[in-house]
């Protein structure tokens, strides 16, 4: 598994960069925490340099038809798919999620950004009569959207191409530039794609990459007023200071934070179903995705059908090598990450829970998944501790109100699960939880192209997805022609 990939270089203004200190930082393959390559610490001057490029990018493509905009970005979509491989295994090697899971990613990429390159096409404004108020007959009033200039978008390790597509497609499709800041654990994958971006036909002052630690990059590009939109996927704190920062300039800001969903398993629930998804839901990615059932909240007189199942589903996740096709679990993406998932076992086993499958430390940066039962809904775990791993606490319930309670004791509301054979009692459940997103009979872990995902309390502000991002990524103008009309 050993490759050095030798693609860590920023891009400013089209041009590979290194930083202006010459720092670096590696980037280890947290699968055999061998180096892959090195990227640039930007210094400031580096990121002020990127902003002041940007304007320029903004004005350049901002004025390009949209009918060009969307040929280079179906190219863009075009490349992207004939590179899927490379992309992928960057993605795998860097990340440590199975390379099936990676390329399904670049999948996602590939139909987001032709998705909203043909959205663009239809990015209407209205036409409004005025005379329904006294005096305006002969005025003809109008709309349209216009871009809003330069975002800056700060993108996790977890799902570096599938977030980077829902948030770079909508902005260039809609006319803005964009300065982006990868994570330190997987930025090679991004500044690869951007590369094709440049090759498919966007400008490289319109898009740029720039690589560094979040005190820098992230700070800056946040609290900037060259900045009119920031998007940043991450954890609840640096989201919060994120928000603080671009309030100051009025930017328009989206957030994607943490979350501790609640799958809720009743009695009259198909158990095998309800115990093939929790699975799914919380090993992939190898645990590390926001939107995955963190807590399972199951009814107490099939609680302990339901773990047998879970561990029995459980097994048939092998865990290895990403790179090999029969493995479903790697490794978390740092040993520092491993450890603190290890902590947060012994932490809820202190509270009360008992251990009774996985959650052993291997070699580097792997973890066995854990599953803990007679987890107190008091336990740090049932509320708001959020553990970014896979492990799967089971809280048990005993009537329909006790379960939205557990699910709802949270600062998190980004998903939610529901399992049961009763509809009535699944639509009634999904209403009063406290969470942007609810799939009954299915694992929360679900994201549509088209859906407006986002999160309540503290997961998160904003909406992402083909049926909004694109008219959050302009702003209205109004135009009126006064007595025209005769």
């Amino acid at each position: 598994m050993s490759r050095t990939l030798n693609v860590g270089k920023m891009l400013i203004g089209g041009q590979a960069r290194s930083s202006r200190d010459n720092r670096f930082a590696d980037v280890l393959n947290p699968a055999t925490n061998e180096v892959l390559d090195r990227i640039p610490l930007a210094t400031a001057e580096d990121v002020e340099e990127a902003l002041d490029i940007a304007q320029e990018g903004f004005r350049i493509w901002s004025r390009t038809p949209t009918h060009e905009r969307y040929e280079i970005l179906m190219r863009f979509a075009e490349l992207l798919r004939q590179h899927k491989s490379e992309i992928a295994e960057i993605l795998t090697l860097e990340n440590g999620k199975p390379l099936a899971q990676a390329e399904s990613e670049v999948d996602t990429g590939v139909r987001l950004f032709t998705g909203f390159a043909e959205e663009s096409k239809s990015l209407y404004g209205i036409s409004a009569p005025l005379d329904a108020q006294p005096g305006l007959e002969k005025d003809i009033f109008f709309t349209r959207r216009e871009p809003l200039g330069v975002m800056g978008a700060i993108l996790p390790f977890n799902f570096p191409i599938d977030l980077f597509s829902h948030k770079v497609a909508p902005a260039l499709a809609a006319g803005n530039a964009v300065v982006i800041k990868p994570s330190m654990e997987a930025p090679l994958s991004i500044i690869r794609v951007v590369e094709l971006l440049h090759e498919a036909g966007v400008p490289g002052s319109t898009m740029q990459v720039v690589t560094g630690r979040g005190s820098v990059v992230g700070e800056i590009l946040a609290s900037s007023p060259k900045v009119q939109i920031v998007s940043m996927t991450g954890d609840t704190q640096t989201g919060i200071r994120v928000a603080q920062n671009a309030a100051k300039n009025l930017a328009r800001t989206f957030l994607e934070l943490g979350g501790n969903d609640a799958l809720v398993v009743f009695d009259d629930a198909d158990l095998d179903l309800a115990a093939e998804h929790a699975a799914f839901g919380r090993t992939w990615a190898n645990g590390q995705c926001c939107c995955a059932n963190k807590r399972l909240v199951v009814q107490k007189n099939v609680a302990d059908e339901f773990t047998h199942k879970l561990i029995a589903r459980l097994k048939e996740y092998t865990m290895g090598n990403p790179m090999d096709p029969s493995t479903k679990l790697g490794p978390l993406i740092t040993e520092k990450a491993a450890n603190t998932v290890k902590q947060q076992i012994d932490l809820t086993i202190s509270q009360g829970a008992k251990l009774v499958y996985g959650g052993e430390r291997v070699d580097h940066c792997f973890l066995s998944p854990a599953v803990l039962v007679d987890v107190s809904k008091d336990a740090d775990v049932a509320r708001d501790l959020e553990i970014f791993g896979p492990v799967l606490p089971i809280i048990t319930f005993g009537d329909d109100a006790e379960a939205v309670e557990i699910a709802n004791n949270s600062i998190y509301g980004l998903s939610g699960s529901v399992f049961t054979r009763d509809i009535n009692r699944a639509i009634n459940t999904a209403f009063k939880m406290q969470t942007g997103q609810v799939a009954i009979n299915g694992t929360g872990l679900y994201r549509p192209d088209v859906s407006q995902f986002g999160g309540y309390k503290y997961s998160g502000l904003g909406r992402e997805g083909l049926s909004v991002t694109l008219e959050e990524m302009t702003q209205v103008k109004n135009i009126a022609i006064r007595n025209v009309l005769s």
